[in-house]
């Protein structure tokens, strides 16, 4: 079946319009109920570093670090940023490809194979920005409930009960923000968030390292142990630097928009990611195999700037969630005809009790199963993994596949295959980690 006229069924909404594309040629644009292309490329620059310097870096000193041990940890950091960049760089050259715009990546999965594609390609990326969600109401209830200790530390309230605030939190701010365009100066706090966990992480573990004796950097575990959580920080690194939604995001930027997300990505993995060093190599440096798997837990220092620094853990989580389930926004939106004044009553009663709704389940499911890391294992093995790196080079083979030589040809089958295999040993791995943490604590577990 031919993608493209499949695509005018599956991949948009009510009537396309026409703007002009990199190449000054028109192309379609779905409809859709949030705004596009009305977004700079400095502010989607901030929309990606958001993503990969939310409180998710707290936990890579523990989750990667840990695992892989110093050469593996920072060989395998470098390359993840390395291989990132370039499979994202091949899906942000296909956003017009055809003559659309795709302006979500079941669009463009759906326009290249066809309507199959389409739905699997929407069942992996709700899978990956569910669990991604589940993982950031995880952290903000560890973060609530860091500060509580800090205070109170008579174990009367447990993880549970602060993940049940963290979603009530997540849900107001989801209600009273309409769309990815309207955060806005919600960026510029983020960026401000992050800046304070990261440096007083950092600070706070440059002391302590140089403060403690040696410290045991040995990778913990039995040799068949090793084996799977090895595999299962492969998962954690892609993990790391992926969001499995940039046509989303890139549907915000301004014309040109290929030109314009390419400057955007380039930011992310320049700029961007040195936060995300810092904090993960100082942490593991610190505290050795001893790194908790939320660094700040970890830390000494005086009370209040550890409580500083976890009130902004729990601030900046709450954004970056809100990123991470726009596109599940954006499609009901859309598909229940949300536009217009954001504060009308059947706008607002819409937000209330869809994303309401939609937040108490990753809720639920967060407090149900608070394994962190292994939730970052599994969401990189069954969903960053293929939407990454095998759909992005298979698409990038197929859509410009009579342009590619044999060896660019023979260059991306290799990446298919090799990302294919990491793929399912890397889901293995974390469903055995999950297997072996859910016999080890119940369900609602206090961790």
């Amino acid at each position: 079946m031919d993608g493209r006229g499949t695509n005018d069924v599956v991949g948009g909404y009510g009537t396309p319009r026409e703007v002009p594309s990199d190449d000054h040629l028109a192309v379609d644009v779905p409809e859709t109920a949030h705004q596009i292309s009305s977004d700079s490329w400095f502010q989607v620059g901030f929309v990606l570093t958001t993503g990969i310097n939310s409180a998710y870096v707290l936990g890579y000193s523990g989750t990667v670090m840990v695992p892989l041990g110093w050469i593996g940890g920072v060989v395998g950091l470098i390359l993840a940023t390395a291989i990132s960049l370039y499979a994202n760089t091949l899906v942000a050259k296909l956003h017009e490809f055809g003559g659309k715009r795709h302006i979500r990546y079941r669009d463009l999965a759906g326009f290249i194979y066809g309507g199959k594609a389409y739905s699997l390609t929407w069942g992996l990326q709700y899978a990956n920005l569910f669990m991604i969600n589940v993982g950031y109401i995880i952290l903000a209830g560890q973060a609530l409930k860091a500060i509580y200790v800090l205070f109170r530390d008579d174990n009367q309230m447990k993880l549970p009960y602060f993940i049940a605030i963290a979603g009530v939190a997540c849900a107001l701010f989801a209600i009273g923000i309409p769309h990815l365009s309207a955060l806005g100066i919600w960026l510029g706090f983020s960026t401000f968030f992050s800046l304070v966990y990261i440096v007083i992480g950092f600070a706070l573990s440059l002391k302590d390292g140089i403060e403690a004796p040696p410290r045991d950097y040995d990778i913990p575990g039995s040799t068949i142990g090793k084996i799977f959580t090895t595999i299962g920080a492969s998962a954690n690194l892609v993990f790391a630097f992926n969001t499995g939604m940039l046509p989303e995001i890139q549907a915000t930027v301004r014309q040109p928009v290929v030109k314009n997300m390419m400057k955007a990505l380039y930011f992310q993995f320049t700029l961007g990611v040195l936060p995300l060093y810092a904090v993960t190599f100082m942490g593991y440096w610190a505290y050795g195999v001893n790194t908790s798997t939320y660094l700040l837990n970890s830390v000494n220092g005086p009370v209040w700037v550890k409580t500083f620094a976890n009130v902004t853990a729990f601030l900046q989580t709450i954004i970056a969630l809100h990123i991470f389930a726009s596109p599940m926004y954006e499609y009901l939106d859309t598909k229940y005809g949300i536009k217009g004044n954001a504060l009308a009553l059947r706008n607002l009663s819409f937000r209330i009790v869809v994303r309401g709704g939609y937040i108490a389940i990753t809720t639920f499911v967060s407090a149900l199963l608070p394994f962190l890391g292994d939730f970052m294992s599994l969401t990189g093995a069954i969903s960053t993994f293929p939407l990454t790196f095998i759909l992005a080079n298979h698409m990038y083979l197929v859509a410009k596949g009579n342009k590619l030589t044999s060896i660019e040809k023979s260059w991306h089958w290799l990446n298919v295959c090799f990302f294919g295999c990491m793929s399912l040993a890397a889901a293995v791995a974390a469903l055995r980690l999950i297997a072996v943490d859910s016999k080890n604590y119940d369900v609602f577990a206090d961790l």
